[in-house]
C-alpha cells in the first residue's frame, strides 16, 4: 500500500468509476516496475 501511495497521496478522479480505473492504472505501473526489477531465475539440474 505504501508503494501505491508514492504514486500520489490522493486519487485525482471524483467519479467512482474513474477512481477504479485510476487505481488499476497505478497497479499496472507498479507491476511493470516490479517486473523490470526482478531477476530472471534459471533452474539448475
Amino acid at each position: 500500500m505504501s508503494r501505491l501511495k508514492r504514486l500520489g497521496e490522493r486519487l485525482a478522479a471524483c467519479d467512482p468509476a474513474r477512481q477504479v480505473a485510476e487505481v488499476q492504472m497505478r497497479g499496472a505501473i507498479l507491476n511493470t516496475f516490479n517486473a523490470l526489477g526482478l531477476r530472471d531465475t534459471v533452474a539448475r539440474a
